[in-house]
């Protein structure tokens, strides 16, 4: 982008997307919205009991900020890994890795911001089954 073009913009979500991984997210930073080169920023709120599909994120890394619930990742060839992550906590996620979420309340969401090195990232994400 030229040095002209250059500018800080603020990006206010009004409406939730559904997404790859069948969870709705609220699109924050990415090339459609700033024409961000490098990164993705939204909000991921996972409703009460409810679990992402099995995927993978082709390509990128992905962090993720709790900022409320607790939240079950499953991760692995066989989805065999576990680890609760909860308001406060951060999670890293390598490219490639397989992984689900599972918010572990049956009554109240969860939500977390998600930054990814990709601004194109729901262009990446593949289903996945989990190997027996």
């Amino acid at each position: 982008m030229p040095i002209d073009e250059r500018k800080v913009q603020a990006v206010k979500p009004q409406a939730e997307v559904m997404t790859r991984q069948r969870l709705p997210y609220f699109i924050g930073i990415s090339g459609k919205t700033v024409g961000a080169r490098g990164i993705a920023m939204h909000v991921v709120v996972i409703p009460p009991g409810a679990r992402a599909e099995p995927h993978l994120h082709v390509g990128y890394e992905t962090g993720i900020y709790v900022i409320e619930g607790r939240v079950l990742t499953r991760w692995g060839e066989k989805l065999e890994h576990e680890v609760v992550s909860e308001a406060g906590d951060f999670l890293y996620v390598p490219p490639g890795v397989p992984h689900e979420a599972v918010n572990l309340s049956a009554t109240e969401p969860a939500r977390a911001v998600v930054a990814r090195n990709d601004p194109e990232e729901q262009d990446k994400v593949e289903p996945y089954a989990a190997g027996n």
